[in-house]
């Protein structure tokens, strides 16, 4: 897959992420007052975010044709 993730993009990505997993982690140990389903719902936003934002290619984009990436010179 070509790049399509641009660097601020990435790094969104990767934050969002690192919150969504530390809040479903707190969610599954009962630290934060969310409903059981919230906890794994996170988790799967948490990895779909970290694996995007690290790999620099998100898959709906290639489907939108949408890129964040800058232009090539």
């Amino acid at each position: 897959m070509e790049r399509n993730v641009g660097s601020l993009d990435q790094n969104v990505r990767i934050v969002v992420g690192a919150l969504a997993g530390l809040l479903s982690l707190a969610t599954l140990g009962g630290q934060v007052g969310l409903p059981a389903i919230a906890s794994p719902v996170l988790g799967i936003v948490a990895v779909v975010a970290l694996v995007t934002g690290l790999s620099g290619t998100c898959g709906l984009y290639s489907v939108l044709g949408v890129s964040t990436c800058p232009a090539e010179r």
